[in-house]
């Protein structure tokens, strides 16, 4: 197995380096190689264990490689392991690291550096909100709930270039999520010199085929290329520049102006203008995300009151949210899990099937059985984070429930790293918008977000029944069984309405023609690993 493994691995890069996505002779690519990205919102962290947004995710996937990577279209590669073996029962995957692997400071890249990292992901002490992604390996829930110490975690160095990671039971998806920051190394002697101050530039060491060079806050993140990873000579890009611009009009502006070749997104009310005059500059693909309204159920309104959550949900008319905010693409949503992710099936309601009109007069009645009407209308905020198009769309949604059931809204605009913070210390009183994006093409990376004890449950859904289902599905081998667990669980956290889903994403995105290598895929990641300038 091992020997038929690390033939894949180098038939598979080869295609990928040297075939069509970056066929581009020397003579062909720009002397200065310096790529300039669009990334949303300003990054919340760049420690590989605590990211959490998408602007996090973009940086740190350039500056660190995890035991797989991703290549153009989000296809899994070898990473910093150069192949494995896989033992008979699927519970033990044994990892070779290339032994040429190295940090950026020129230290060698051990199966320790991998250990160390994924101890600090299920470390209580470090406070990773995504500890819950490691549960399949073995001990990595009781390590975050305080039971076990870290070092009992599932992982182990058999010697400097052999990782052992041990599963508590077989995981379909384990492969794909070892991509995830959460499984990245971490490099110690760093961590215990700056301590939290060791993500700073001049203190970050890292392992991917980028380090950092600058960040200046609100400004810019300066990534420049590693000469010590394992295959920089295969890295066209020199620089990758980093621009935080929470408005997507800005963010076109600065396009159009040639301060930007890549855009995070586009601004929804010159979408029509971009098609006539960017179209072949316009990348449009499905999206592995979803798009929803969180219910606080912590603190009254939304405490015990399912009526009025479900009332909510019904008078959101999502069919002309997408035709007439969004402007076509999009899929409606009734249903958290979207409908295009491998072996599963929507759970969408009953409800689903009615026409607007029905589901506008259920809502009502709702309603009045929740309490409310027009002698006592409800009087609630909606939480977002600065951006034009999460602004039209909560615009839209407040002048719908106005309308259908008389509700007064009140919208709380904060920049987006408050934004986060306060739907965890879940402050608000009301709804926020709570969209997911999937780490792994599999149900659970969207189901467990919604776990009792997970690090990103900001809605406060505390059901047994459903952790049983999410704990049993993680034991469970044969696939078609997995599904249906999955499926069941789905339907009880639908049932108690603690979201209400708006809409399944597609990415869109504005790409200079002159960015080479670039490939539409439904992760939307577009590491800069694979990225070159052409002359232009």
């Amino acid at each position: 197995m091992e020997c038929r493994l690390r033939i894949a691995a180098s038939l598979m890069l080869a295609l990928i380096v040297f075939g069509a996505p970056l066929a581009a002779s020397a003579q062909q690519l720009a002397e200065n190689q310096i790529l300039r990205r669009g990334n949303g919102a300003e990054p919340g962290s760049l420690d590989p264990q605590k990211v959490e947004s998408v602007p996090d995710f973009n940086i740190v996937k350039d500056l660190f490689e995890g035991l797989l990577t991703e290549g153009p279209k989000g296809e899994l590669l070898p990473g910093a392991a150069e192949n494995w073996d896989v033992s008979a029962d699927r519970k033990i995957y044994t990892f070779h690291l290339w032994p040429k692997a190295k940090w950026s400071n020129g230290a060698p890249l051990t199966a320790e550096d991998f250990v160390y990292g994924m101890r600090r992901a299920v470390d209580p002490a470090v406070g990773s909100k995504y500890s819950f992604v490691l549960y399949p390996i073995l001990n990595a829930e009781a390590v975050t709930t305080g039971k076990l110490k870290p070092e009992a975690l599932g992982v182990q160095a058999l010697d400097a270039h052999t990782l052992r990671v041990i599963l508590h039971a077989p995981t379909p998806y384990i492969l794909a999520l070892l991509v995830h920051p959460a499984t990245y190394p971490a490099y110690r002697p760093a961590i215990e010199r700056w301590g939290n101050q060791f993500t700073h530039p001049g203190h970050l060491v890292s392992d991917g085929p980028f380090k950092l060079a600058a960040w200046i806050p609100q400004s810019k993140v300066v990534l420049e290329r590693n000469p010590y990873f394992w295959q920089a000579d295969q890295v066209r890009l020199q620089e990758v520049q980093y621009i935080p611009i929470e408005n997507p009009g800005t963010e076109l502006i600065r396009y159009r102006g040639g301060g930007l070749d890549m855009t995070s997104g586009v601004p929804l009310d010159q979408l029509a203008w971009i098609k006539r005059h960017l179209g072949s500059e316009l990348k449009v693909a499905p999206y592995l995300g979803t798009s929803a309204l969180g219910f606080n159920l912590t603190k009254p309104p939304f405490k015990g009151n399912l009526k009025l959550r479900e009332a909510l949900s019904l008078a959101i008319d999502r069919r002309t949210l997408i035709d007439k905010i969004l402007l076509g693409d999009y899929i409606p949503a009734y249903s958290w899990v979207p409908p295009y992710v491998a072996n599963y099936d929507t759970q969408a309601p009953a409800t689903a099937k009615l026409t607007q009109a029905e589901r506008d007069a259920l809502a009502r009645k709702l309603y009045a059985e929740a309490g409310y009407g027009p002698q006592k209308p409800l009087t609630v905020p909606i939480l977002y984070s600065t951006n034009e198009n999460s602004r039209r769309i909560m615009v839209a949604i407040a002048a719908m429930w106005k309308s259908v059931l008389g509700v007064d809204t009140t919208l709380v605009n904060q920049e987006f790293k408050v934004y986060l913070e306060n739907r965890k210390l879940m402050n608000e009183t009301g709804a926020f918008a709570d969209n997911w994006i999937g780490d792994y093409d599999d149900a659970n990376t969207f189901l467990e977000l919604l776990r009792s004890d997970g690090g990103l449950n900001d809605t406060g859904f505390d059901e047994k029944r459903y952790d049983a289902l999410l704990d049993q599905a993680a034991d469970t081998v044969d696939q078609a069984a997995r599904k249906g667990i999955f499926e069941e669980a789905e339907r009880i956290m639908l049932a108690d309405q603690p979201l209400a889903p708006l809409f399944f994403y597609i990415s869109r995105r504005l790409v200079k023609p002159y960015v080479l290598g670039y490939a539409d895929n439904p992760e939307n990641h577009h590491p800069s690993r694979w990225l070159a300038i052409a002359k232009h």
